[in-house]
């Protein structure tokens, strides 16, 4: 009798914490910085107010059902692409289709008030965040432009840079030189024109983004900005000391800063085995990519074909989704619950963490927070509430 008691209180708790995630979810703002679908519908021809289910991670009808009420999309090119501003339109130009034909369903926001008041009317805010600086084309009418557009930051660089700037893929490169590992200065960092691209998205009112920074440059936006910036898409470097993580002093900084760290979803900034995984997979296969890549197929495009193939090999590489939740709650512990947030690079990565499947899923991080032991004003401020304030701040003159 006592053990039937006892299995129906664990039954009667474990019905009371579902309930109370959903709840928790339901009412929360939920805020993603950075998703990658406007790269597939540039590329591919993706339609992503129709049912992608097994395809992409993301779509119209799918964001609705995790809960999702706030969208950044990634705009983004290769830094060698020649014409990135055109693109970069053309990527815009995607997004606006899609709320045009879904009014009811998504609308584009300029501002937080905005925002707010699409929440309220159950549609889907949208903004766009562009990666990498070499799409302004060391232009600031250009940066200027794609702001009133509704870029809401821009991602100073990405792996490949602008001259005006290092990436982390440039500064640990092991021998720099101009154009690949320095600036057109031939330093690490920003050159002058950098400075002045910090200074421009400051008066705009633009969130500056460091995902992607190498140290130097990190430190020089860390020393000029007014304005609290972002970690678009980055995790932890002491859990996993991969080049796009931010390291302890950089999280402090950023926390003093009075910004916000997005954490990144990829298996390879959360997992320091996966790097491993992931090179015995492809050497695996190593004929196969080759033909593939030299057929004229993106590396990206590639990976994720492979992945796809090889489902049975690449299910178990998927790290758990207790890693994830590590990294948020690393920079919780070091600096405070207001500088942690949701980037997942959902649709620009190739695989997630375990359950996590698609955009469906976010409630489960809300589950596996109450199931940390975290209060609702906590896991409310890491699903959107942190990155709403560094909105707000950034709307400030």
């Amino acid at each position: 009798m006592k053990t039937r008691i006892i299995l129906l209180g664990i039954l009667f708790g474990q019905q009371l914490s579902a309930q109370s995630y959903k709840k928790i979810h339901a009412k929360a703002i939920v805020v993603d910085t950075h998703n990658d679908i406007l790269m597939q519908a540039a590329d591919r021809g993706t339609v992503f107010d129709q049912d992608l289910t097994g395809k992409t991670h993301s779509d119209l009808t799918r964001w609705k059902k995790g809960g999702l009420d706030v969208q950044i999309f990634s705009v983004y090119s290769d830094g060698g692409l020649k014409n990135a501003y055109a693109y970069a339109n053309r990527q815009m130009d995607s997004l606006d289709a899609v709320a045009l034909r879904n009014p009811d369903k998504i609308i584009k926001v300029s501002n937080y008030a905005d925002m707010l008041r699409a929440v309220k009317q159950h549609k889907i805010a949208a903004m766009f965040g562009v990666e990498g600086g070499h799409m302004i084309e060391d232009d600031l009418a250009k940066l200027e432009t794609l702001y009133k557009r509704g870029a809401r930051y821009l991602t100073l660089t990405h792996n490949v840079a602008p001259a005006w700037a290092t990436s982390a893929a440039d500064e640990t490169s092991p021998n720099p030189v101009i154009g690949k590992g320095l600036n057109s200065e031939g330093k690490k960092g920003l050159t002058d024109f950098g400075r002045q691209v910090v200074q421009k998205m400051n008066e705009l009112g633009m969130m500056i983004d460091v995902s992607h920074l190498g140290d130097q440059s990190f430190w020089d936006v860390i020393k000029i900005t007014t304005k609290p910036i972002i970690a678009s898409h980055s995790s932890v470097y002491s859990l996993v000391p991969h080049r796009r993580n931010l390291k302890d002093e950089q999280i402090k900084a950023i926390a003093k800063n009075g910004g916000v760290i997005q954490v990144n979803f990829n298996p390879g900034f959360i997992d320091k085995s996966f790097g491993e995984k992931e090179n015995a997979f492809f050497k695996k296969h190593a004929a196969e990519s080759d033909s593939l890549t030299k057929a004229g197929m993106d590396e990206w495009y590639m990976m994720d074909w492979l992945y796809k193939k090889y489902s049975a090999e690449a299910e178990p590489m998927r790290p758990p989704l207790s890693m994830l939740i590590d990294h948020i709650d690393y920079i919780v512990k070091l600096v405070g619950v207001d500088y942690a947030g949701l980037g997942s690079d959902f649709d620009g990565i190739n695989l997630t963490p375990q359950k996590l499947d698609d955009v469906t899923t976010y409630p489960l991080i809300t589950k596996a927070l109450v199931e940390k032991g975290y209060p609702k004003k906590d896991i409310n401020k890491i699903l959107g509430g942190n990155l709403l304030r560094v909105l707000k701040a950034n709307e400030a003159k």
